[in-house]
C-alpha cells in the first residue's frame, strides 16, 4: 500500500464527483473519462442527483483508486471538459 501526502492510502475507493447542466448525456461524459483511468469502472455504479430548481445534475463514480497521480488525470481532463462545470 502506498501512502499519500494527503491522508490516502491506495489503492482506495474513492467518490469522483463532476457537475453540469442537466443533460442525458453527462453521465455517459463522465463514464467515458474515469474509465480512461480506471476501466473496470462499471455504468451501473454511477450515481447521479439533480439540483433542486432541475437545471445542474452531479454524477458520482466510485473507484478503486491506485495512486494520486491517476486522480489527478481524471480530474485534469473532468476539469477540461465543456459539460463539466465543476468537480468535488
Amino acid at each position: 500500500m502506498n501512502a499519500s501526502p494527503e491522508g490516502l492510502t491506495f489503492p482506495c475507493s474513492f467518490p469522483i464527483k463532476a457537475m453540469g447542466r442537466n443533460s442525458d448525456a453527462l453521465p455517459q461524459t463522465v463514464l467515458e473519462i474515469v474509465r480512461r483511468h480506471a476501466p473496470e469502472l462499471s455504468a451501473d455504479t454511477l450515481t447521479t442527483a439533480e439540483s433542486r430548481g432541475g437545471r445542474f445534475i452531479s454524477v458520482t463514480a466510485t473507484i478503486t483508486a491506485s495512486s494520486r497521480a491517476q486522480l489527478d488525470a481524471i480530474y485534469g481532463e473532468l476539469k477540461a471538459h465543456d459539460s463539466v462545470l465543476a468537480t468535488l
